[in-house]
């Protein structure tokens, strides 16, 4: 348990270690206490001796319970503090991960932050604090008398043995327990991302015979772990009653002979019940104790796996793109889906993408934004490789409008805001550039407007155009718009045209995913994808009419269309 030790955890161990001395000295009273009352108070028959020794005791068990406050309130801090320091960043991983190229969010980390907060405040962390005192409560123990000392080691010995047994037989099946559980939690998180699908083919019958199958294996899974860990458990359970009965029978053997006193004999048993206690509970808690330090290996695993923060702070970029001969995958033994790709972009220049489905448009996109890195080839921002700035510097200076659209609880001023502080005129002037501040006005309470988990109070036409606002929001320099008509109307449609002629005017480089040609037509250049490569990229001038002639059943575009030679910026 070497990570209860580490910097940020270190002051609160140190405090309830502290604690725990002091409390488990006031725990030897009671033992003290009785020795005293059998050997001083029943001889002398003096009360004053009776109320003095009593007194002292509860002055010292009233000390012992401020003593355990404190460790028990230590250790909470201490969860908070370990709380407050790993979620930030294992929510900060899971979004990396959410957006890199497997897009599967990973909530392991967030699980195992909880486990480690709930396992410092339980009682088998207190546990581990109380263990080293074991030696201590032996030592008073053999001073009583060494017979009575000598059982209690033994004792102690056999209890340390069964929960060495315990960690063995209890390891493979907490570990397999574990595994199981994290993919069925995994599996249940897919069905309800895919839920109207299941719902809407009928698929919930067949859907449910698998998960009950998952869900089976880990039911089987926990049953033999909890058979294992009941009879251990029990098994000490059992041994400490055993234990004290025969401490206590020895003990009132030396009475007879004459070799001990009573006091001494029932003393011995409390203090020997209370020596067994911080033994026993890890024997009954173990599965807690595996499962924290699993849990304290994966997250300093996942620390150990992330890469270097090595981002740029840049000054801000004008908007100049160059992609030079980007090549990317998802793995390197499948084929690429970005084979080659080379072009470059003046700032205040607008490109549209345009090509079949499966060409690899919003995989381009990706890799535009940095959110993705290619496996060969770089894409520079104003001579800066996007994928090694700052990812919060950059995110001011880039608009995204994705495919499919995703607002946030919370107002529309809040989304458009991108999460931050409202800045009012930012927010308005957001709006206004992308030509959706009369309609934000339109809606119940205008900028105030609560849209409900995801926008689901909108209209799909409303997200999109509200999402637009919040890809111009602040003045950003590049602007990438994937499909960003997919979901409007007329009237919608021309507010995207009046924003796009606005962004030209302002000079900022925009990148648009369409395929209507009113749209492109706006555009200055086009880029034609097919099957990742780059069939053809020059002005829309010169391009358009040979993608509408195309369309009407001309050869492909290569045929007609020679690829513009790429000028890379220096």
């Amino acid at each position: 348990m070497s990570w209860l030790f580490v910097k940020q955890l270190r002051p609160f161990v140190l405090l309830a270690a502290a604690a725990s001395l002091v409390l488990n000295l006031m725990l030897l009273m009671p033992a003290l206490y009785m020795v005293q009352v059998f050997d001083r108070v029943f001889a002398s028959r003096s009360m004053e001796t009776l109320v003095m020794l009593t007194a002292i005791t509860a002055v010292a068990l009233a000390l012992g319970f401020c003593m355990d406050l404190v460790r028990a309130r230590a250790l909470a801090w201490a969860g908070s503090a370990l709380d407050r320091r790993l979620s930030p960043l294992a929510l900060a991983g899971l979004l990396r991960q959410a957006a890199a190229v497997s897009g599967r969010p990973d909530t392991d980390a967030l699980r195992d932050i909880a486990r480690l907060r709930a396992f410092l405040g339980s009682t088998g962390v207190q546990a581990l604090f109380d263990a080293p005192w074991l030696p201590v409560f032996l030592l008073v123990i053999a001073l009583m008398h060494p017979l009575l000392g000598l059982v209690a080691t033994i004792g102690a010995g056999l209890l340390a043995a069964l929960a060495i047994l315990t960690a063995a037989l209890t390891r493979e099946p907490t570990e397999e327990t574990l595994r199981r559980s994290r993919a069925t939690s995994r599996h249940a998180e897919s069905l309800a991302r895919n839920a109207e699908v299941i719902v809407g083919m009928g698929m919930i019958t067949a859907v449910l015979d698998r998960w009950r199958a998952r869900h089976g294996e880990l039911l089987d899974a926990q049953a033999r772990l909890g058979a294992t860990s009941t009879r251990l458990s029990a098994t000490a359970r059992i041994a400490r009653q055993a234990l004290q009965v025969a401490m206590l029978a020895i003990g009132a053997w030396l009475v007879v002979g004459t070799a001990a006193s009573p006091g001494i004999m029932v003393a011995a048993t409390i203090l020997l019940g209370r020596a067994l206690q911080p033994v026993e509970q890890p024997i009954s808690g173990w599965k807690k104790l595996i499962d924290a330090r699993a849990a304290w290996q994966r997250l300093n695993a996942r620390a150990q796996a992330l890469p270097p923060d090595d981002g740029l702070a840049l000054p801000a970029p004008a908007g100049r793109l160059e992609v030079e001969r980007v090549v990317f995958g998802i793995a390197p033994m499948r084929p690429a889906l970005i084979k080659g790709v080379a072009f470059a972009l003046e700032a205040g220049e607008s490109l549209g993408i345009v090509g079949p489905s499966a060409s690899g448009k919003t995989t381009l996109l990706r890799l535009l934004l940095g959110v993705w890195k290619p496996r060969a080839g770089v894409i520079r921002l104003d001579g800066a490789d996007i994928a090694r700035w700052d990812r919060d510097a950059l995110g001011r200076h880039v608009g995204y409008l994705p495919q499919d659209v995703e607002l946030f609880a919370g107002t529309v001023a809040e989304n458009i805001a991108r999460l931050g502080a409202i800045d009012s005129a930012k927010v308005v002037e957001a709006a206004d550039l992308a030509h959706a501040h009369e309609m934000i006005l339109r809606l119940a309470d205008g900028y105030d407007t609560q849209i409900g988990e995801g926008g689901a109070l909108l209209s799909g036409g409303q997200r999109q155009r509200i999402a637009l606002a919040r890809a111009l929001y602040g003045g950003p320099r590049l602007v990438v718009l994937d499909e960003p008509n997919a979901n409007l109307d007329g009237e919608g449609e021309l507010a995207l045209a009046a924003a796009l002629k606005a962004l030209k005017a302002l000079g900022v480089t925009v990148i648009l995913v369409g395929h209507r040609p009113s749209m492109v037509s706006q555009l200055d250049k086009i880029a034609v994808l097919r099957d990742g490569a780059l069939e053809a990229f020059g002005p829309t001038a010169e391009l358009l009419p040979r993608l509408r002639a195309g369309a009407r059943g001309t050869p492909r575009l290569a045929t007609v269309v020679a690829p513009a030679p790429v000028e890379v910026h220096a």
